[in-house]
């Protein structure tokens, strides 16, 4: 009898493994009944931008912390498909830092390619999976939103593939409730014109806080203040930026920080994090974790310890994305398909905390981008994933780090060569601080539209 496999979201961590089964099928291997069940109306995950805050139509929480202007906050060289270049989507070589736009529809133009949209239940969220160890069956229950009916289902396996980065981790601060003015979490951020003029305060210190503060500043607001819990960014900042530590209160409008220093301030954007959240998983299959390089419980990233018929891809912190849920889902597919055999249990988690170990021992950004270059070097050695230069991709994120280092706000105007093609990326027509539209015609050059 042909395996099920319940695949749920069909975001890029979907994706790869609806295209690494795909792939297989095309080979001619034999390959399980696939379904991928999907909350929102089209596939692309936090790549599909919406308007949306708070709940959808459906009253369900928004899945997007997609946000209007976001360009790439890494070379796309970095997160290159191995079978499916920018080139070949784009017919040309595009500049190193493509807008969300941009990216978005070369997502896209690869999932089209390969033609797995059939397997997608859109407009179809997961309620709830039970295991049960007598039959070794998973049951999964779901709502079809268009029919407004629920429904389950049984499978031999489920690939979680939902992502992290949707369920925001809110903090409270004394006198955050009676501030006067805007208070949202980087979630809910969706366009930088709202804060022209203003004097606004990013609480936090990582990826969020430094993109969504530049950007704010780039569309005009008059200053940008960001408060660490535990070290500041340390850029090179121009004026108009400043790094404080902690927010300890609000009065009115002024902020108070640990150092007993205070600013007036407008807005807050609370860059605090995400929680790794699935309100469909029952405690004996649920991740639980913060978000770090080496999560506990999933066996080479993957495979879920205590039931290992259960998988979850890109529930790791990122340097590599795209290519790196590619190599997982590879490496799913092939458990799934008797091609890898898992060792039992206690050598599974010594191998578990044989990485955990490794990742607690590192001390700064390029030994945590070796850590997992050398992760996902371990999974495409053991599948047929198209070879990748991983070493070469580690290069490129170094020189990336370096780039940032020396211009915050200019790193994005910086060329890269791409590992698969060889080509080095043009300059884009307008710098980073200049392009204020970000569509995809105008990025590439083409004529407006009458």
């Amino acid at each position: 009898m042909t395996k099920r496999i319940a695949i749920i979201g069909a975001g890029p961590s979907g994706l790869a493994m609806l295209r690494a089964f795909e792939s297989a099928r095309r080979t001619g291997a034999e390959i399980p009944e696939l379904v991928c069940f999907e909350k929102q109306d089209d596939w692309g995950g936090l790549w599909k931008y919406t308007w949306r805050t708070g709940l959808d139509q459906y009253g369900e929480p928004v899945h997007g912390s997609m946000y209007r202007y976001l360009w790439s906050n890494g070379p796309k060289e970095c997160l290159e498909f191995a079978d499916y270049t920018f080139e070949e989507h784009f017919g040309r070589a595009i500049p190193s830092y493509p807008p969300r736009a941009v990216l978005h529809d070369y997502i896209m133009g690869r999932v089209a390619k390969s033609g797995v949209r059939p397997y997608v239940r859109f407009d179809t969220p997961v309620r709830w999976v039970d295991y049960d160890p007598a039959t070794e069956k998973f049951t999964v229950r779901v709502k079809d939103q268009k029919e407004d009916r629920d429904y389950s289902e049984i499978f031999d396996h489920v690939v979680v593939c939902s992502g992290h980065f949707s369920t925001p981790n809110a903090p409270e601060f004394e006198g955050l409730t009676s501030f006067p003015g805007r208070v949202m979490h980087a979630h809910d951020f969706r366009s930088a014109d709202e804060f022209a003029g203003k004097d606004m305060l990013m609480i936090g210190s990582s990826y969020s806080a430094e993109d969504i503060g530049t950007q704010c500043f780039k569309y005009g607001a008059k200053s940008v203040t960001f408060s660490y819990r535990t070290k500041p960014m340390g850029f090179a900042w121009p004026e108009g930026f400043e790094e404080k530590p902690l927010l300890t209160k609000l009065v009115g409008k002024t902020a108070w920080f640990g150092d007993g220093s205070s600013k007036q301030v407008d807005a807050i954007v609370l860059c605090t994090g995400y929680q790794h959240h699935f309100p469909f998983l029952p405690d004996e299959l649920r991740l639980k974790t913060n978000n770090r390089l080496w999560p506990l419980n999933l066996y080479k990233g993957v495979a879920w310890q205590p039931n290992p018929k259960l998988f979850f891809i890109g529930m790791q912190d990122q340097y590599y994305t795209f290519n790196m849920f590619d190599a997982q889902a590879w490496y799913v597919r092939d458990i799934i398909m008797g091609k890898i055999a898992l060792p039992d249990a206690e050598t599974r988690e010594a191998d578990n905390l044989a990485w955990r170990a490794r990742e607690e021992a590192l001390e700064n950004p390029f030994q945590q981008i070796d850590f997992q270059t050398d992760y996902v070097r371990e999974l495409l050695a053991a599948t047929d994933y198209p070879h990748l230069d991983v070493d070469g991709v580690a290069a490129l994120f170094k020189e990336w780090e370096h780039d940032k280092e020396h211009s915050i706000l200019g790193y994005r105007d910086k060329s890269y060569r791409s590992v698969l093609t060889g080509t080095l990326s043009p300059q884009h027509h307008t710098t980073w601080m200049k392009a204020l539209d970000d569509t995809l015609p105008v990025f590439l050059g083409m004529p407006a539209a009458a």
